[in-house]
């Protein structure tokens, strides 16, 4: 059950004002209200709650514990309703709004920059926000309405009647590792060369490629299995001699080019990853959401290919 509101925006907008500028006068001038107007709001919600929310110290308003209360509310109540509101404007094909985007991995983040950078040349009021709390299951992030695009390399099959799935690039896999460790000796490794390493995976080990796909299936082993959420992290701790890894070529290749780390190929098995733009099927179109799509499928990172 929803809670009984007393007060309107109007209210919250009047609290703003009065105790950023200190003066009932001062603010009736921001609002555009006389002062006799804007007294006489601040009088209503004061009833309204049952409380006063600001002292009277000569000419200057100070804000009481529950108008300081009160305005942290108003504070955050006023931004979400103004995002919202350009969000609106945007779906409507307005000049401002929000793209709302998480992907699959979190490494994927890296090269959205020149592509933005390609986009607000041409739509310089819409603002992209990047959930990154969704990248764990963005597809459910999508379906529940908190993002307007997902970039993933395994869409959810069971709910294709919901979601909109258009193909980007795809990448290839490698094995990440010290330029002094064992398996460098040979230009290619055997997946049953990797019997007893250290493999370094993204949480949850569960979806590691290189342990469910790759070893297991071949009936070889790791020694063990340490997760690590940041593609950083992986490639520092391969560089150290820690364990190996299995990430995107694209995403390790300055790092190789610097001496710093050691990628190699599996023997007759080259392992690659489809990426794809999801959206809902039901989405309402919007001119800048559509452009955003078209520079994805248009996309690919240095050292990965677009789709066949």
């Amino acid at each position: 059950m929803r809670m009984s509101v007393k007060l309107e925006i109007r209210h919250l907008k009047l609290l703003s004002a009065v105790a950023e500028s200190g003066s009932v006068t001062e603010a009736g001038k921001r609002l555009y209200l006389t002062q006799s107007a804007l007294s006489h709001q601040l009088r209503d919600a004061e009833q309204k709650l049952g409380t006063s929310l600001f002292l009277r110290l000569g000419k200057k308003m100070v804000l009481t514990p529950a108008g300081e209360k009160l305005l942290t509310a108003a504070h955050s109540v006023l931004d979400e309703l103004g995002k919202a509101e350009s969000q609106v404007a945007g779906l409507n094909g307005g000049t401002r709004g929000i793209i709302r985007l998480s992907t699959q991995c979190y490494t994927c983040y890296h090269w959205l920059a020149p592509l933005l950078k390609k986009f607000h040349h041409k739509y310089r009021g819409i603002d992209l926000s990047i959930d990154v709390e969704a990248t764990a299951d963005p597809a459910e992030a999508l379906l529940a309405g908190r993002l307007d695009v997902a970039i993933m390399c395994d869409p959810p099959p069971r709910r294709s009647k919901s979601l909109l799935v258009k193909p980007m690039f795809e990448d290839e896999l490698v094995l990440v590792m010290s330029p002094t460790h064992r398996l460098t000796a040979a230009n290619e490794v055997h997946t049953r060369d990797l019997a007893g390493e250290i493999v370094l995976c993204y949480p949850p080990r569960e979806d590691s490629t290189l342990v469910n796909k790759i070893m297991r299936p071949a009936g070889v082993q790791p020694e063990r299995i340490v997760e690590v959420p940041l593609t950083e992290a992986i490639i520092e701790m391969a560089a150290a001699g820690v364990g190996i890894g299995l990430l995107a070529r694209w995403a390790v290749t300055p790092h190789v080019d610097l001496g710093r780390i050691a990628v190699r190929r599996l023997v007759n098995r080259e392992v690659r990853r489809q990426w794809h733009a999801v959206t809902l099927r039901n989405q309402t179109a919007a001119p800048h959401l559509d452009e955003f799509l078209v520079l994805l499928a248009g996309f690919a990172p240095k050292h990965a290919r677009l789709r066949p």
